[in-house]
């Protein structure tokens, strides 16, 4: 079946009710690394090795595996027994990606006509159930080679899904796939040597209102959108604040205020919900803000890499006005601990049973104790290894995906200890999704449910 013949197809199941699809919180995974964005999906058994080269008879531990058109690092969200994820189609042929490490500012050659898509599966079979085109056109920025022009991901309340491409705009339908309404924000060029990178903050939904983070450097800004309709609540200018990110922002209930965490060179910046209102400013380090806030054990987690600097920040919920540390200073009345060269480029890290765990984009596994951060190990996971995606974990374990495909499984714990290497037998930059003890891995060109 064709892309075209496939698309606006729904099925009967497709046509259920939203409220049939409600499931309890520990089973869905509703945004990108899941539950407030910490990447941890406890209360189930998961698998340790498994092998998916079904064609040759070696398929053991594979619950399902479903193509995925086109190319996007757009992750997997799950909400009561379906599996949602949107893709970019190339129209004129596959989508080209690179890997590996290298410093050339070559943008893709994909900026021919294309067809932004979001995809439905049921959760058990991985049956496709629905397909929507939100757009066809060529895209209104280039990519860079490893990125692709769906990085995004997906975010639902269980009533809505919320899309956001940057320059290709923000939709909202419900669950069964009907179009609720959408949004044209203009061109977001987030660029640097002149090159358009490829958009990458994915939108963060809480309560009424979405918030999406456009870093253009031209006209960065952040702002608030009103769920029920796309209304435009505020809008604060970030000029000045953030030449460049990519994070998705963090949305933060403390119990007293709710705070919007963005992540940005040369300042991390929190902000009001309610308002936009400056909450808190910190001056951060690496010049390529990519990994996205998150909180744990009550602390709000944030890191950056590249130009020299790598600093890791685990921050009070309370802080207020600037909290930039002093030259030489590891922490203050707002900063818990930092370690300045201690973060990561990529990938945004994971608190998991006391241990904060970073997997670098050179293959560098690094292990702190999170109450201290003292450093209890850095080691290589392989020769072969690069991180994109971030890692996520569940039932004891770290689950770190490598950009060709292998996973390494992590046993917790303050020394390094490599449990399996599993290989997805295709690239893989997309962070996992975790339901229900099932590890739903999107790779170049395929949706993998591992039971």
């Amino acid at each position: 079946m064709t892309i075209s013949r496939r698309s606006f197809v729904l099925t009967s199941l497709a046509a259920m009710p939203a409220a049939s699809l409600a499931a309890a919180p520990e089973q869905n995974w509703p945004m990108f690394r899941g539950p407030g964005g910490r990447g941890v999906a406890d209360g189930f058994a998961t698998r340790v090795n498994w092998s998916v080269d079904a064609a040759q008879g070696k398929s053991s531990g594979l619950l399902w595996r479903a193509e995925i058109p086109g190319l996007g690092h757009s992750s997997p969200i799950v909400w009561g027994n379906r599996v949602y994820v949107a893709t970019a189609v190339r129209l004129s042929g596959k989508a080209p990606l690179r890997l590996g490490a290298y410093g050339d500012n070559t943008a893709a050659e994909d900026n021919d006509e294309q067809r932004w898509l979001i995809a439905c599966f049921d959760k058990q079979s991985g049956r496709r159930l629905w397909e929507r085109a939100l757009r066809t056109g060529k895209p209104a920025v280039t990519r860079h080679t490893k990125a692709t022009h769906a990085n995004t991901t997906l975010s639902t309340d269980g009533k809505r899904l919320i899309g956001f491409f940057g320059s290709e705009g923000l939709y909202c339908f419900d669950l069964n796939g009907k179009p609720r309404w959408s949004k044209d924000l203009g061109v977001i060029n987030i660029s640097k040597y002149g090159i358009g990178w490829g958009y990458a903050s994915s939108p963060a939904l809480h309560g009424d209102r979405i918030v999406l983070l456009c870093d253009d450097p031209s006209q960065p800004f952040i702002a608030a959108f009103h769920a029920a309709d796309g209304k435009e609540l505020w809008r604060v200018s970030r000029k000045g604040d953030c030449e460049r990110s990519w994070g998705t922002p963090l949305i933060h209930y403390d119990g007293t205020r709710t705070q919007v965490v963005a992540n940005g060179w040369p300042y991390v910046i929190s902000y009001d919900l309610a308002t936009g209102q400056e909450l808190w400013r910190l001056r951060s380090g690496g010049d390529n803000p990519i990994p996205s806030p998150f909180v744990a054990d009550g602390m709000i987690v944030v890191t950056s890499a590249h130009g020299g600097k790598a600093p890791l920040f685990v921050i009070r919920p309370t802080a207020r006005g600037d909290i930039s540390l002093a030259e030489g200073k590891s922490s203050n009345d707002a900063i818990v601990w930092c370690a300045p060269n201690g973060g990561s480029y990529i990938s945004t890290p994971v608190v998991y049973q006391g241990y904060l765990y970073l997997a670098a984009h050179n293959g560098v596994l690094r292990c702190f104790d999170f109450k201290t951060g003292e450093k209890m190990y850095e080691e290589r996971l392989g020769p072969a290894a690069l991180c994109s995606a971030s890692p996520v974990a569940a039932d004891g374990k770290i689950y770190c995906t490598s950009e060709d495909g292998v996973i390494y499984v992590i046993k917790a714990g303050p020394k390094l200890e490599v449990l399996a290497k599993n290989d997805l037998g295709e690239p893989c930059l997309a962070t996992p999704a975790i339901s229900q003890g099932v590890l739903y891995f999107r790779t170049a060109a395929s949706l993998i449910a591992i039971k």
